[in-house]
């Protein structure tokens, strides 16, 4: 059954969405428009623990619940906590078995998910059956315009701590670039194909340097510090590398940076959010569907390759999709991004 939902009858609201950082900042496109139908309505969410930080200090949300993929006794208390809390509302953005499951026993009279095969028992309310029709993000919107529900906010969210923008502060002024145009080049990406090599990353760097008299401070995550340390050499001095950090520092650095080159990644969307203009980069994913969300953000695709949007793990052939990325093609992505944000910067014409 397809349930008409009365708005007048919800007061308490869930939202599920597992994975990557990423996937739930573009997830958080809903809360805003969840806020313009319910304005008195407590929203929670349920999320992986590395999502959490992001999500705990928004002052629409109202409490942050954790998934444990592997703890099976913490799966079942968290069942308990969810059908305690007497939720009105469940809209399970994810829709696994596991949070098809945990939709079903919440006790919420509308349970909306997408309908997949053997879980559709669990929902009375369904997003999109094509998901591939849509960007991550407009996804969500579209999930929620199918059911009736305000969907025409379109900006994403991410909370920052007030410790972590301290130290961002303080760590910008200790490298004497508070007032510079710094570009964040960030090599982090969830698979090996998503990820540009470090020697692109490293020549698109000296473009930025040399035709917009740039700072470059190369961000990462545990998993990239190797190439964050050959980009950084390769760079040979002319490169700023940031310490090693929480994601919450890394998001206030990201905050602080005039623009961010990226990959497809966690720290791309945490970027749109936080309202950092990036460039993305993309291989074997595809901009339309994962690309950076917003209008104030561009991306390169090498779109002539017959290997584009793969979106296999491992590269068969030669990181073409990356490799080939041309310095002149840099140049005016960042230069559109400039004229778009209205960025201060200096350009070097001699280049």
């Amino acid at each position: 059954m397809w349930y008409i939902l009365d708005k007048s009858k919800i007061n308490k609201i869930l939202v599920i969405k597992l994975r990557g950082i990423g996937d739930v900042v573009l997830s958080t496109v809903v809360i805003d428009n969840l806020k313009t139908d319910f304005p008195n309505a407590k929203i929670d969410y349920l999320v992986e623990s590395p999502s959490a930080p992001g999500l705990t200090g928004l002052k629409q949300i109202n409490r942050v619940f954790i998934f444990e993929r592997n703890n099976f006794s913490s799966k079942v208390y968290l069942i308990k906590s969810i059908r305690k809390n007497q939720y009105d509302l469940v809209l399970d953005f994810f829709s696994n078995p596991s949070t098809a499951i945990i939709t079903f026993l919440s006790g919420a009279k509308y349970r909306m998910g997408f309908p997949y095969k053997g879980r559709r028992y669990a929902y009375n309310m369904f997003g999109p059956i094509e998901r591939t029709k849509f960007h991550a993000a407009q996804l969500h919107l579209e999930s929620l315009k199918i059911n009736n529900l305000y969907s025409n906010k379109k900006e994403l969210h991410y909370s920052i701590n007030e410790d972590s923008l301290v130290f961002a502060k303080k760590y910008f002024n200790e490298q004497y670039i508070d007032n510079s145009f710094v570009v964040g080049i960030c090599p982090t990406g969830g698979w090996a194909s998503k990820k540009c090599n470090p020697e692109k990353f490293a020549e698109i760097a000296n473009t930025v340097i040399n035709r917009f008299n740039a700072k470059v401070l190369i961000l990462w995550g545990k998993s990239d510090e190797t190439d964050a340390l050959k980009i950084h050499s390769l760079l040979d001095g002319k490169s700023i590398l940031a310490p090693e950090t929480s994601i919450q520092e890394l998001a206030a650095l990201i905050s602080k940076c005039s623009i961010l080159v990226a990959n497809d990644s966690g720290p791309m969307h945490m970027s749109t959010a936080i309202g950092t203009p990036v460039l993305a980069l993309h291989g074997p994913t595809n901009p339309l569907l994962q690309g950076p969300f917003g209008d104030r953000n561009e991306y390169i695709q090498l779109e002539n390759l017959e290997c584009i949007n793969c979106n296999l793990l491992d590269c068969p052939l030669n990181h073409e999709c990356f490799k080939n990325i041309s310095t002149e093609l840099v140049i005016v992505k960042i230069e559109s991004l400039i004229k778009m944000n209205n960025l201060q910067t200096t350009l070097n014409n001699t280049l």
